[in-house]
């Protein structure tokens, strides 16, 4: 632990430097601004840069296992309204691959966003392109930059799809959606490996969502709530239902999501993994069928001061089958808890902030997953560093 604090201790002591040197600058100007002190009068073209960048420590069952800086997001994003009906957005990850060779949209999966939208009337909008899903649920809609670790439901599934969105705003806090996109990115058999020999592709492999967003006492109370099925194959189908309510009463934010999915081919592959299921033939690479999760997510944010925040995180997910098959007996296989816990510093009125946070996940199997050859354990990460989206246009 003492080589641990070492290591720690110079990342800590340059962020609170900086933190000091740039504690009493509010100024929201995009890099372009500061540089050349011409003033952006436009908003056709916005620029910015997310960035997520940490010192990571981590530890397994209790033994520590490797300690490493890491850029963990590193996106560029420009977004703008080209006059007062059509707006655009584009994001790209530039830490992963640029290959979309063989994919079902023809975009390689680095490229999150690309949409152009019409805003068809004042309440009704039309949004085309890659784009993302519109589940439901908190977690999930925050900027990626401000996650430190993802529940497994929303680690595990595929969020930026090609399709399009219909979108109506009844009133300024009441927002319905209906969305269809493609339900993969890559091709059938990359995406769901190997299957049973009577399981065949759909002709129309196509995910839809219904989605509301409410807000409700001038937004102090927000649901975001979605139903969706996706079309995983001929005959196959797989349902996701998504609850998320927020409440913000100042000083305190804090959102509660429930989130349930059945998949009649196992998306998430964690099943897959769990249940190394053999079809006689002696592989043990099949694709699990009728795989259930669940997940309980609930964050909580407290501002102590303007520029200090506190927060604590608890998930709760279990993942098992919710029918028996030809591989395994339904029921639980895996439960897993996850908590985290932090301090955050904002020493400028953007969302630049310094963080220490520490990250921990327990994962307990029943006796069906134990016989199987499975142990319980847990996993810990103390992480360091800063986040900040960067306005640079």
């Amino acid at each position: 632990m003492k080589k641990l604090a070492l290591l720690f201790m110079p990342l800590l002591a340059s962020s609170a430097l900086y933190a000091q040197q740039e504690s009493d600058n509010f100024d929201e100007k995009s890099l372009f601004e500061t540089v050349t002190k011409i003033e952006k009068k436009t908003d056709k073209f916005n620029l910015y840069l997310n960035t997520h960048a940490a010192f990571d420590a981590n530890w397994n069952d209790g033994d520590f296992e490797k300690g490493a800086f890491k850029m963990k997001q590193l996106r560029i994003e420009a977004k703008g309204n080209i006059n007062d009906w059509i707006f655009y957005r584009y994001r790209q990850r530039l830490n992963r691959s640029n290959d979309g060779s063989g994919f079902l949209d023809n975009m390689p999966k680095s490229i999150d966003i690309a949409s152009i939208g019409f805003k068809v009337t004042p309440k009704f909008s039309i949004i085309g392109g890659k784009m993302c899903t519109m589940y439901g649920g908190f977690e999930f809609d925050l900027n990626p930059i401000d996650i430190y670790e993802y529940s497994d439901m929303v680690e595990y599934m595929d969020n930026f799809l090609t399709g399009v969105n219909f979108i109506y705003d009844f009133t300024p806090s009441q927002q319905l959606a209906f969305q269809v996109v493609d339900a993969r990115n890559n091709s059938f058999e990359a995406t769901y490996g190997n299957l049973p020999d009577n399981i065949r592709d759909t002709k129309l492999p196509l995910l839809y969502t219904i989605n509301w967003n409410g807000g409700f006492w001038d937004n102090m109370f927000k649901t975001r709530w979605s139903a969706s099925i996706m079309n995983q194959a001929k005959g196959e189908n797989m349902y996701y239902f998504a609850f998320g309510q927020e409440l913000n009463i100042n000083p305190v934010n804090t959102y509660f999501d429930v989130m349930y999915a059945r998949q009649a081919l196992d998306r998430k592959g964690i099943m897959t993994n769990i249940i190394n299921q053999d079809l006689g033939d002696g592989r043990t690479d099949y694709t699990a069928m009728d795989a259930s999760y669940l997940s309980l997510v609930w964050h909580l944010n407290y501002r102590v001061a303007p520029k200090w925040n506190l927060f604590v995180k608890g998930m709760y997910e279990t993942q098992g089958l919710y029918k028996d098959n030809d591989m395994r007996e339904k029921g639980k296989y895996r439960t897993s808890w996850g908590y985290q816990g932090g301090v955050e510093f904002y020493p400028m009125k953007q969302n630049l902030h310094f963080f220490l946070a520490f990250l921990g996940r327990a994962y307990t199997f029943t006796d069906r997953a134990k016989s199987l050859g499975w142990d319980n354990y847990n996993t810990a990460q103390i992480t360091t560093g800063f986040i900040y989206q960067l306005p640079v246009f």
